[in-house]
């Protein structure tokens, strides 16, 4: 075997499970796509210890040169295969073929992104965002859109009322019973019509419905789904839940013997410290599944 541990996934929970490994004197890789979830965040201001706020992309340079000092090696690279081989599996990255008795599963999740021209700088603004959870704070007072069909966006919406009065549910719902508008009315939510076209500007969000009323946002939040990159246990046998997730015990071990998963590919909870979280439980039990190594 070439390493003790495979971990594919170089975001929040792949590296902090590298340096948990490194420190206990296992042979580690890291096999980094670079298009962690991470890498979006302007900035995080629920991340333990940073009080003034961290970007995702500085977070994962100090993750990264954390992993490295202790050990782990990085390969940038998608990993496109993952077989049983020998006495664990085989991992093909490029022409690479890389060979452990464990693997850790990091690979995170992609959220699904509305049809919008310049979305990109959008979410590099905040003017577009993800996750409530992460940061419905910074939206404070401010003038919310929720989009999406109202079934997924309900929650949200309601949620984000605990932050704001001004919040709009935008559906993509082709037919809208009085029941939902009712509903949403109760808790303060106002349901527009339909978007047909959404494109930022100077501080916000520019909507056009399919009403013809022109409006504006300060922050869109989508709630289109997302797609959980699984597949590569999935091929192995691993379960998965209705979402996609990886199904996973309290040592976060998968379905499959000796492969392990963690972070956003096995939890709904999408933050940075449940990242952690479970990397720290992953490394911990891979550690103690592998022979010990006397020095």
């Amino acid at each position: 075997m070439d390493f003790d541990c495979l971990i594919i996934g170089g975001g929040p929970a792949g590296l902090t499970a590298a340096t948990y490994l490194g420190r206990f004197r296992r042979k580690v890789l890291v096999i980094d796509g670079g298009d962690s979830r991470a890498q979006q965040i302007p900035e995080s201001h629920n991340y333990p210890g940073f009080a003034e706020g961290i970007s995702g992309p500085d977070l994962l340079r100090e993750l990264r040169r954390q992993a490295e000092r202790y050990g782990a090696e990085m390969v940038k690279g998608t990993a496109s295969d993952l077989a049983r081989g020998g006495d664990g599996f085989a991992v093909t990255v490029g022409q690479r073929t890389i060979t452990a008795p464990r693997v850790l599963l990091a690979t995170g999740l992609k959220d699904k992104a509305p049809d919008m021209p310049g979305l990109r700088q959008a979410v590099e603004q905040t003017s577009v965002r993800y996750c409530p959870v992460c940061d419905a704070y910074e939206a404070t007072d401010k003038n919310v859109a929720v989009y999406g069909s109202i079934k997924d966006t309900e929650a949200k919406a309601a949620f984000m009322r605990t932050y704001t009065s001004r919040v709009t549910l935008l559906p993509t719902d082709t037919t809208i019973d009085t029941e939902a508008r009712d509903r949403l009315a109760a808790i303060g939510v106002t349901l527009a019509s339909s978007p047909v076209d959404l494109r930022p500007v100077d501080g916000g969000i520019a909507v056009h419905l399919q009403s013809g009323e022109p409006l504006r946002f300060d922050v869109l939040y989508p709630v289109l789904g997302c797609d959980v990159r699984s597949d590569l246990v999935t091929a192995l046998g691993a379960d998965c839940n209705n979402v996609g997730c990886v199904v996973v015990d309290d040592k976060q071990r998968t379905t499959v013997e000796n492969i392990f998963a963690a972070g956003d590919v096995v939890s709904d909870l999408h933050q940075l410290s449940v990242a952690a979280g479970h990397a720290a439980i992953a490394a911990t039990a891979i550690h103690a599944s592998l022979p010990h190594d006397f020095r």
